[in-house]
């Protein structure tokens, strides 16, 4: 595992965008695109969280639904009866299963259903932007883009994948051990409940190899930081009670608290850098360029490659009165989903604005995001404050 500190990936990123800022994007009526008061999103984070050994109260609270805790690790967690399926902020469980994510599973590792799944609100939205053809980028992804990985997690659907950014956390300076990423990628929303064995993978397959090349790769061309097993997520409360349907879109946000399957360091300190977090919600005409990273894995992409979309925003409605989302040219696909969105701040600095969401039904051709405003702060500071000492 690498445990010396980098140079700080997206290093060129302003340039980037303000390169990507000087060509054709999206249709936008920038005298139309101020939001109603009531779109900056509010909904209230809701939390859950474990250890690698069960604390006594999240045991009981598997009792309490028929699950015995000693059987978990041995497969128990195999089961997705709706009735043992733990769905509430405080009933998250996720005990590390050393050696679960071996390199065949990771690779085996689908995008979830929900990813790409929705269609336009009436009113509110601008024009279908361009779509804008995703970029590979530069290997070995640890020195270009190292806070960008893989998420992996278990559904009734079998193996899954989202993407996810390694961000800061105000209370642990340098030694952050949080990521951002999708409420989608962590939690069912209305149909079901928390998944299960979620894992972050930083700069996975840092070589960028192909499928039959990664058969015969060293564990460090795989996952050359390791493998981070989360032990406290939090999402929206409308994510957890809406989730899957228009009016949660715009809430389509999770933070991950995340603990190393093997060694002591934080996870900044291992991948040498985290991302500060723009909770602002500029508008889509105020917010410049974006730049969205991640693991597209639906076809015509197959999960193993990070990619890149660089383009000017315009604005998504989902749902009558909720916040308009962020939208952008990209052609990536399902797998793609909680990777990052950056832009330049008015200080010449990056930062996570948004992750994304979701995309069209039946193709592609543009992402969505949310804004990031009060309700996902909230949320952050949520974690932070549960783990700061």
């Amino acid at each position: 595992m690498r445990s010396t500190k980098l140079l700080p990936a997206f290093a060129g990123l302003a340039v980037a965008l303000s390169l990507a800022a000087t060509g054709c994007g999206p249709t936008e009526t920038p005298a139309a695109d101020k939001p109603a008061a009531a779109t900056t999103a509010t909904a209230e984070p809701t939390a859950g969280g474990s250890g690698s050994a069960l604390p006594k109260d999240l045991a009981d609270k598997l009792k309490k639904h028929g699950v015995d805790p000693d059987k978990w690790k041995d497969g128990e967690w195999k089961n997705w009866d709706k009735d043992t399926w733990l769905r509430e902020a405080e009933d998250f469980v996720n005990p590390v299963i050393e050696g679960l994510w071996n390199p065949e599973r990771m690779k085996s590792a689908k995008s979830p259903d929900p990813t790409i799944t929705a269609t336009a609100g009436a009113g509110g939205s601008d024009p279908v932007p361009r779509p804008v053809q995703a970029q590979r980028e530069k290997t070995p992804y640890h020195r270009n883009a190292a806070p960008v990985g893989k998420i992996f997690f278990d559904s009734p659907q079998g193996h899954m994948v989202c993407s996810g950014t390694v961000v800061k956390d105000p209370r642990r300076p340098g030694k952050s051990n949080l990521v951002w990423t999708a409420g989608h990628c962590v939690h069912a929303g209305q149909k079901g409940g928390w998944y299960r064995n979620i894992a972050f993978v930083p700069a996975y397959n840092d070589l960028g190899k192909s499928a039959s090349s990664l058969n015969n790769a060293r564990s460090h061309e795989v996952a050359p930081y390791g493998q981070y097993w989360a032990d406290w997520v939090v999402t929206s409360g409308a994510w957890i009670n809406r989730g899957g349907t228009n009016a949660a879109w715009p809430y389509d946000y999770a933070v991950m608290h995340v603990q190393p399957e093997r060694g002591g360091k934080s996870l900044e300190e291992t991948v040498g850098v985290a991302l500060p977090i723009d909770f602002s919600a500029p508008t889509a005409a105020q917010a410049g360029s974006m730049g969205a990273w991640g693991y597209p894995a639906a076809p015509p992409y197959n999960g193993l490659i990070m990619h890149k979309c660089l383009d000017r925003p315009s604005r998504l409605s989902t749902a009558p009165a909720t916040p308009t989302m962020y939208r952008i040219g990209c052609t990536m696909t399902g797998g793609s989903s909680g990777g990052g969105w950056i832009r330049t701040m008015p200080n010449g600095k990056v930062a996570l604005v948004s992750n994304t969401s979701i995309g069209p039904v039946g193709g592609n051709g543009w992402l969505a995001g949310p804004q990031l405003g009060s309700g996902a702060k909230d949320a952050h500071e949520m974690v932070s404050k549960k783990f700061a000492r």
